[in-house]
């Protein structure tokens, strides 16, 4: 695991991959999310790790308030020009971490598959502190689209051959029991309570290019050297087109918990 200063900058040089590649959050889950919270139109949210503004902009566009931290210098900038319409958010680059506490001004706490990257004993206390009595954690979370079993099959040599440290295909169950463990952390932390999660399994379409862009934004390609991340994209592409494959199914869990902050007039 990469320290405070090595995960500034982890991101900065697929930024802008990032930014094209990565899924969105469904709109029906953000309106959900809304309709359970009771958000008033003067909201203020803080957003923790706002990337180049993926779940950002979908909050910015009903109004909000927000103040968004990101550590990367060069996903601070998209953010930026994601948001430039929007003139009540405010992106500053910095870590939740360092980010000098605004004690219970917020309405939410917003943070979108990015809440794993802050200390547990830091994200629960300090995400408390900076909401308002009663106030929502709000934790968004996208897997990484994944296409059908049967195409990993296909392409499990490549990875055996150029990255054998990064594991193959996942099942649904994997990455639902690995969201369910933040979610009760969440409550387990004595900060907050009446935990709902709900979830969605969209499935998205990506080009060849477009699938590689993706997998260059995940951390486990990012923590290869760059001579078998370049093998393994190459392989990876040869392997689908000697198999005219020219696009990718995937699917991916897109899942959210929300917890009300514990009043602290309550025993």
């Amino acid at each position: 695991m990469e320290n405070l200063e090595q995960r500034k900058s982890l991101y900065n040089a697929v930024a802008d991959a990032y930014n094209n590649a990565r899924p969105r959050y469904p709109k029906e889950l953000i309106n959900r999310v809304l309709e359970l919270a009771e958000l008033p139109s003067t909201a203020h949210i803080l957003e923790i790790g706002c990337g180049p503004g993926t779940a950002t902009t979908a909050f910015a566009q009903l109004g909000f308030s927000m103040l968004c931290l990101e550590p990367s210098e060069q996903a601070c900038q998209l953010a930026r020009q994601n948001c430039a319409t929007y003139p009540d958010v405010e992106i500053v680059n910095t870590t939740f971490e360092e980010w000098d506490l605004q004690p219970e001004k917020f309405n939410a706490v917003l943070a979108a598959t990015s809440f794993h990257w802050v200390p547990p004993e830091i994200r629960h206390p300090k995400a408390a502190a900076a909401l308002q009595d009663k106030g929502y954690l709000i934790l968004l979370w996208n897997t990484p689209p994944q296409p059908d079993y049967e195409v990993y099959q296909m392409l499990d040599e490549v990875y055996q051959t150029h990255a054998p440290s990064i594991t193959g295909y996942e099942e649904r169950k994997t990455h639902e029991d690995h969201l369910r463990k933040f979610g009760e952390a969440v409550i387990d932390s004595g900060k907050f309570k009446n935990l709902v999660s709900e979830q969605l399994t969209p499935r998205l379409t990506y080009s060849i290019d477009g699938y590689i862009s993706l997998l260059s934004t995940l951390s486990p390609y990012i923590r290869l050297n760059t001579q078998n991340r370049d093998a393994l994209f190459k392989g990876l592409r040869e392997t689908l087109e000697m198999n005219s494959i020219i696009s990718l199914e995937t699917s991916y869990l897109s899942v959210f918990h929300l917890a009300q902050k514990i009043s602290v007039l309550e025993p």
